[in-house]
Parts: C-alpha cells; structure tokens; sequence
C-alpha cells in the first residue's frame, strides 16, 4: 500500500530551536526543503502552508518569519508579495532599503532623497556637496593654469 504523501509530510518533519517545524528530508543546496507530491516536487513549505493554511494567492510568495528556510510550521509562514518577502529579509538591497540615513548621516527622506535612473536612492546634500567640491576643483584648476 502506497504511504499518503501527509504521512510521509508529518514523518519528514522534527521539533527544532524557535518552534520550528525542520525538514529532515532533502533540502535543496539553497537550504529549501522540498518534496514530491503526487509525483510533481514542491517546494515542502508551501505545501505545508496550503495544507494547513489556506491556497497560496496568486503573486503571492512563502515568506519564512522564523529565517530558517528548512522550516515548514505554517505558523512560521506568511504569504506576501515578492517585494515584502526581499525587504524582510537580510540582503544587501533589504538592508539599503531599511537605510534612514546616507553614509554621511544625512537624512534619506522625502525632501532630501531623489531616485536614480537605476531606481536607488541618492542623498540631494550629498550630491549637492559633491558637485560643490567639483566646482572648486575646476576652479582651482582654472586658476592655477593662468
């Protein structure tokens, strides 16, 4: 008799640190635990969400709230847009994101942040103060050469 694939979902799963549900059957080199289900592979936290929360809307992606991407408590999961689940995270662009503040301290808000073509945010006083400084250089130059 084939085993039902919740049987083998439950009996692939271990209590670990945070009330994490961790996978200890395949886990992909990226750390993702995945599964097969009705002969199709699927990612394990998904199919946990769907199982025991609700369909995963569409556009929307499985965010890990614990960071372990190896869990599958559906309470750990949270269905959001792929943008929410990159700002939440901890890569260079979620860190650049949560930034307050330029390099210099200079305030990144509405009236001192314009965006670049590449779609970052630039500093105004920075840029302001960069294009002073080059000013004076052409200056300096200018004078010396006379």
């Amino acid at each position: 008799m084939r085993v039902d694939w919740t049987d083998r979902f439950l009996a692939t799963v271990t209590d670990a640190p945070g009330g994490c549900w961790q996978w200890t059957g395949y886990l992909m080199p990226n750390g993702y635990a995945r599964i097969s289900v009705d002969g199709e592979r699927q990612y394990a936290h998904r199919v946990s969400y769907e199982a025991f929360v609700a369909p995963i809307p569409d556009g929307l992606v499985i965010d890990h709230l614990c960071r372990n991407r190896g869990c599958v408590n559906p309470e750990h999961l949270d269905a959001v847009t792929q943008r929410v689940n990159v700002l939440r995270g901890e890569s260079p662009a979620a860190a650049r994101a949560r930034q307050v503040a330029c390099i210099h301290g200079h305030q990144l808000d509405a009236t001192n942040t314009y965006r670049a073509a590449n779609g970052t945010r630039k500093c105004r006083r920075c840029r302001a103060n960069a294009r002073e400084r080059s000013r004076r250089r052409r200056q300096g130059v200018l004078c010396a050469a006379a």
